[in-house]
């Protein structure tokens, strides 16, 4: 029989391949660290107070020829005479003589709210604030601004006050958590506007202190970074793509059906490849709103297909021969990971999805969203480790069988036995790669569910280092080539010489025509064939 590649390409081969391997992961996390930037910016901008004293829905400009009238500070003497329904907080994005550009691929605020204490209006508990909140944008100065969305939302407010609320301590502020505000998955314009009114009357914002100040922190990826995450993308995409209609043209030239762990394989390219598509250069020139919504699911199905293909690669070279190449023995794993998936996917949808017509809408608004979305943070945390520590005992029991059959190894011809330890060493390294592989997705992942809700709870500043990322990334790519290139049926026959020309303890046999790929009924290589547990020795 043939085999697959990993055991027939000579050492010498392998090694060059793995050296080579080694040095593109090196690459990608240098690309990371040395030439992109930070993979995110915040900037804090102050809001100014303008005056709408006939409450019109204009839009008010902080600054420039039509700037509105304003009050720096409600002590002001013109302040005292105005209604809170007179005020409109005005933030334009970005700062003077700057512009958006899309290749911030998404913008995210935050608020922040400066609220002095008075013993005469002090915060409440459990106190919902309204936002009365609008976005315009516009290309260049001299245009009129267009509206983009308008919302009234409500939010909590969660303060606290480090002293004793007496009468010495009042102009003292509060500490407030920063507020969701608003998500945009695109940043299609150069200019944009935010309007916001905090209306009042005897039912709304009563109890909600003395605001003095408004600040709304933009959170937006750094341009630099977005031109070295999609050229590695676009690098990477021709390449998995080509080798992944390579490995399945080789399948199909075996005169015997692909067992499930080469049809997972496919699967696993397949995943990949969708996840390297960089349409991320159409959305430079396109308003695409759901672009973070189609990155979570592409990512979403590659983590599913990858945690599926981990638990089938090990379980396959642990059933018994009878047992093997069925999906349905793996049911219950899978369906984890599946519905697992599934309640990412709801709970994205429950978020990203209402964000494409609605950019005020936050899952984060009311308590009971907030305590869920942490829940669901930690419990998803938990559940990749657990998950990691089951593939971590499916290793150690795949090893073990193997050192059963090792067993056997003195009793064969010196030919065959070393033939079988080299066998058994190439996949024993191979299952720690996997292994390393695992490890550091599931570190990803934590940290990238952390650094989606950082800024929900506070920590705005919180990311994730771009060599990381870069590194990350493309370890999945040099992961996923790996196992497609050398699970590949080989065109080589697997034979050992004995002295001259000797062929002794041979499993199999010389094959006529490269086109015959096949290794028979027994699956895609000896190493999958002799961990079963009635395979023959």
């Amino acid at each position: 029989m043939a085999g697959a590649i990993i055991e027939n390409m000579s050492t010498k081969k392998l090694v060059f391949l793995g050296f080579f391997i080694f040095v593109l992961q090196v690459l990608s996390i240098m690309i990371g660290a040395l030439i992109a930037p930070s993979p995110t910016s915040a900037i804090r901008y102050l809001s100014t107070k303008c005056i709408n004293h006939h409450r019109a829905r204009a839009w008010l400009m902080p600054w420039g020829s039509n700037q509105c009238q304003q009050v720096h500070s409600f002590d002001e003497p013109l302040a005292k005479t105005l209604d809170a329904n007179d005020i409109v907080f005005a933030v334009h994005l970005p700062l003077p003589n700057m512009e958006m550009s899309p290749w911030f691929q998404y913008m995210l605020a935050v608020l922040q709210f400066d609220i002095a204490f008075k013993m005469i209006n002090q915060i409440e508990d459990d106190v919902i604030i309204t936002i009365d909140a609008g976005i315009a944008y516009r290309d260049n100065l001299t245009s009129e601004w267009t509206t983009k969305f308008h919302s009234v939302e409500q939010r909590p407010l969660r303060c606290i006050f480090a002293v004793p609320k007496t009468y010495e301590n009042e102009g003292r502020f509060y500490h407030c958590d920063p507020i969701p505000f608003m998500e945009l998955g695109t940043v299609a314009h150069k200019y944009f506007l935010i309007n916001l009114r905090l209306p009042v009357n005897d039912t709304v914002n009563v109890g909600i202190g003395e605001i003095k100040d408004i600040h709304i922190v933009g959170i937006h990826q750094n341009g630099g970074f977005t031109k070295v995450w999609i050229s590695i993308k676009t690098v990477f995409s021709p390449w998995i793509f080509v080798a992944t209609a390579w490995y399945w043209h080789r399948i199909s030239l075996m005169t015997r059906p692909p067992v499930l762990l080469e049809k997972v394989i496919f699967a696993l390219g397949i995943s990949m490849t969708f996840l390297n598509v960089p349409v991320e250069w159409l959305s430079l020139g396109l308003e695409w709103t759901w672009m973070l919504l189609f990155e979570d699911v592409r990512q979403g199905i590659f983590y599913s297909t990858l945690f599926c293909f981990w638990i089938i690669f090990c379980g396959e070279h642990l059933m018994d021969q009878s047992q093997r190449n069925r999906l349905s023995v793996y049911w219950w794993q899978v369906g984890l990971v599946v519905f697992g998936s599934s309640v990412l996917l709801i709970f994205d949808l429950s978020d990203r999805g209402v964000h494409l017509t609605n950019p005020f809408y936050s899952v984060w608004a009311s308590e009971i969203g907030t305590k869920v979305s942490i829940t669901f943070i930690i419990v998803a945390g938990i559940s990749v480790c657990l998950y990691f520590l089951s593939l971590c005992r499916m290793v150690h029991c795949v090893f073990r069988n193997i050192g059963g059959k090792m067993q056997q190894l003195p009793t064969m011809p010196e030919a065959r036995r070393r033939h079988y330890k080299g066998i058994i060493f190439r996949f024993k390294f191979l299952m720690l790669v996997t292994l390393t592989c695992a490890a550091m997705t599931v570190i990803f992942f934590i940290l990238n569910q952390i650094s989606e809700g950082h800024w929900h709870w506070g920590d705005y500043t919180l990311q994730i280092h771009s060599g990381f990322l870069t590194g990350i990334y493309s370890m999945w790519n040099l992961y996923v080539f790996t196992i497609i290139f050398l699970y590949a049926p080989s065109h080589k026959c697997n034979r050992t010489k004995l002295g001259d020309s000797q062929l002794t303890g041979m499993m199999e046999k010389p094959e006529s025509q490269e086109t015959q790929l096949s290794s028979g009924e027994q699956g895609p290589t000896e190493m999958y064939r002799i961990t079963g547990k009635v395979a023959e020795d």
